[in-house]
């Protein structure tokens, strides 16, 4: 997937296209293990198998991702790690087995969602940020992968709507929702169904059972079209979107709280981290330090609304705090 297209092809409607079955993940995990011994170019979307001399920095199928994962693999080269990007790579299901697997070394990941992912639900996240850390770190501990310190900044999924739906129906909180979700489409990425922060948690926590769901992207140009167009009439979009910054969309509190804690964190494998040595732990972590929510909503609007590609959104801000000349 790229963020860089419109939302919709030309001629074509765009829930006709949104109803196409997506590839099997399994399929398309056993396609990166085969092609994992070609090297890419660094810049190139896919998974490159990393030697014992490089770190291979992955990022999942959405623009916050892929500018964070720019941020680490930037600010790496320039203390003369040498560095391959899989960036784009795609969902948890095929990522989280890259890491596993050697063919990725490092992933910006988030706490709640990362652990309710690899547990099946029952991991026990919640609102506390060092209780959902800790965790993380015994699940990934166990699959030979480090949890580093987490980021003051949090991305969690958020439910929006437009300003004109939620002015017509009073709107504020998902709970809201309730008396009017038997008649909504709901639109999100293609695992939500599956995901017990998204669809599942809509369903148990708050009681929503939408009308239809109809599988865009992961917060990015063709979700927010899709709400813009009517095509959908909620929408699940990051808390930390750029398209939410321009009062078009409305966030709707999660009064309930099924959100936990969703702090951004560097996740790593343990033999990356033995081979070099505490400098690089220290080096994530003071990156990982100065990310906040403020940046990650400037970045994402400038990538997905402005002009700007996520390696030089990442330079912009590795510069402005000092990794960087």
């Amino acid at each position: 997937m790229t963020d860089d297209g419109a939302g919709t092809l030309s001629g074509e409607h765009p829930r006709t296209r949104s109803r196409r079955r997506p590839p099997s993940l399994v399929a398309l995990v056993a396609l990166l293990v085969l092609a994992g011994g070609c090297l890419g170019r660094p810049d190139e979307a896919g998974i490159a198998v990393g030697g014992a001399d490089q770190i291979t920095v992955g990022s999942f199928d959405f623009t916050e991702s892929a500018i964070l994962a720019e941020i680490y693999a930037q600010a790496l080269t320039t203390r003369g790690y040498r560095v391959e990007r899989a960036l784009q790579v795609g969902p948890r299901e095929l990522v989280e087995p890259s890491l596993e697997g050697g063919l990725i070394d490092l992933v910006p990941e988030y706490l709640g969602t990362a652990l309710e992912f690899l547990t099946d639900g029952a991991g026990g996240a919640s609102a506390d940020v060092g209780a959902t850390h800790r965790a993380l770190a015994r699940e990934l501990g166990a699959r030979g992968i480090a949890v580093l310190e987490p980021a003051p900044a949090q991305n969690a999924n958020g439910i929006a709507v437009t300003e004109e739906t939620a002015s017509r129906h009073d709107l504020e909180t998902i709970s809201d929702l309730e008396p009017l979700a038997g008649r909504m489409v709901i639109g999100g990425p293609p695992e939500c169904p599956d995901r017990p922060l998204c669809l599942p948690g809509l369903e148990q926590t708050y009681g929503l059972r939408f009308d239809e769901f109809v599988p865009t992207d992961a917060s990015g140009p063709l979700t927010a079209g899709f709400l813009a167009a009517g095509e959908v009439d909620v929408a699940v979009l990051f808390t930390t979107s750029g398209y939410l910054a321009g009062g078009e969309y409305v966030l709707l509190q999660d009064d309930l709280g099924l959100q936990p804690a969703e702090n951004l964190v560097p996740v790593v494998r343990q033999d990356v981290l033995r081979r070099y040595g505490p400098a690089l732990r220290l080096l994530l972590d003071s990156i990982t330090r100065e990310l906040e929510a403020d940046d990650l909503i400037a970045l994402n609007r400038s990538v997905d609304l402005g002009d700007e590609d996520p390696r030089s959104a990442a330079l912009g801000w590795l510069r402005a705090h000092g990794f960087a000349t």
